[in-house]
């Protein structure tokens, strides 16, 4: 008898422990080990064989567990704002605390911080590196007014990719083999192009996929895109994926309609992902699609270097309120939307600033109806279960007023 293949949720689960078993195990060696921006050059740190730890990933797993106060009040006791992101007083309160019931880290040799994706993160790392006495490698990535990045930044941000290559074998005393960054860059394209063909499965009507699923295996995309056994994981996702659509299935069980495709806009409310998710699903609401996972489709030539930095800048956060308002109403196209559901996220201050207008322009442009509802990502106290569920009321009606005047289709 053949051994059983393994679901994707199986080799989630091992791949998560595997990853932070493997930061234990480094800083046990006495191997560098980095705390990484989530939307950084991984490439660079995994082919020099760095052990490497995500504080977001790490805050959202501890804000599921429901942990997120511990380490948010020791943070604000120590004098940071609440205004703060609270990913930042998260990982700033475990940088104190050093333990958390979801998952322990090892503390940092070095922190490696990217701002593409806000400038928040920019004084975190600073405050981290002062704090604990360690080194910041900062990769600054221009932000991006026009239709693409300009060749001026592409130049920029190669200047800066061999400096941050010259600190990393000064700090970890080993040379940059670029074999092995080729080998990784083809990698990191192979997992970026299955991860996205996953989570675009949902494009079937009834789409097969739950868009909080999509959240859960987002980790993965953020924390081990370099690795070939990620490949693996979201090919396995996507064929599963795959032959549940074709068979007819919905996201569900039998018996519980895909009735709304709506899209999801920011992060997931980790603290709350039981009450979005059920909320949604009692009144037969699927997310299909988000804006926030594909910032990992990170996608670029094979060995090119010049398109692997402006992949790093040509993310959807990085990116005008024009190609939002493209991107949004392009989605609204493809998926088939019935709704788009904005979480006004207290900590998110780049998303949120924005998406009064991108709401504007959006509905203007496609006629799909919205709601907002205040939020965190990792701060419970934001969140209001009367208010969340009120709001998706209100969009069903609206939704179901627009089916029934199309003759219900």
């Amino acid at each position: 008898m053949g051994e059983e293949r393994k679901s994707s949720k199986q080799l989630l689960a091992e791949l998560q422990a595997k990853h932070y078993a493997d930061a234990q195990q480094a800083k046990a060696e006495g191997k560098p080990v980095a705390w990484s921006a989530s939307i950084a050059m991984q490439e660079i740190l995994e082919a020099m064989d760095i052990a490497v730890v995500y504080p977001e990933n790490h805050a959202a797993a501890i804000g599921a567990r429901k942990e997120s106060m511990e380490f948010i009040n020791n943070a604000e006791g120590r004098g940071y704002s609440t205004d703060i992101c609270s990913y930042a007083r998260v990982n700033i309160g475990y940088s104190d605390i050093k333990h958390a019931e979801a998952q322990d880290i090892p503390l940092p040799d070095f922190v490696f911080c990217c701002d593409n994706l806000c400038n928040t993160v920019l004084k975190w790392y600073e405050n981290l590196a002062k704090d604990l006495n360690i080194p910041m490698v900062l990769v600054n990535t221009p932000f991006v007014y026009d239709d693409e990045v300009p060749e001026r930044s592409v130049k920029y941000m190669r200047k800066e990719f061999d400096h941050v290559i010259r600190q990393l074998e000064e700090i970890t005393g080993k040379k940059m083999d670029p074999k092995r960054l080729e080998e990784v860059m083809e990698t990191s394209n192979e997992a970026a192009k299955w991860w996205k063909a996953a989570y675009s499965t949902a494009v079937k009507n009834p789409s097969p996929l739950s868009g909080f699923d999509m959240f859960n295996y987002m980790a993965a995309a953020v924390t081990m895109r370099g690795k070939k056994e990620t490949v693996e994981l979201f090919r396995t996702w996507h064929d599963e994926l795959k032959e549940r659509g074709e068979a007819g299935m919905g996201p569900w069980k039998p018996g519980e309609d895909e009735k709304y495709r709506v899209l999801w806009d920011g992060i997931a409310c980790w603290t709350n992902l039981s009450t979005t998710f059920k909320t949604l699903k009692k009144y037969g609401v699927n997310v299909v699609c988000s804006t926030y996972p594909d910032i990992w489709n990170l996608r670029y030539g094979s060995n090119d270097l010049d398109g692997l930095v402006k992949a790093y800048a040509e993310h959807y956060a990085n990116r005008s309120i024009k190609f939002s308002v493209d991107k949004m109403s392009a989605l609204a196209e493809e998926f088939q939307l019935d709704g788009i559901l904005y979480h006004s996220n207290r900590s998110c201050k780049l998303m949120d600033f924005r998406q009064y207008e991108i709401q504007r322009q959006v509905e203007a442009r496609t006629g799909i109806p919205y709601v907002s509802f205040d939020g965190d990502q990792t701060d419970p106290r934001i969140f209001s279960d009367a208010q969340y569920e009120t709001r998706i009321q209100a969009l069903v009606e609206v939704m179901e007023n627009k089916k029934n005047a199309k003759g219900g289709k």
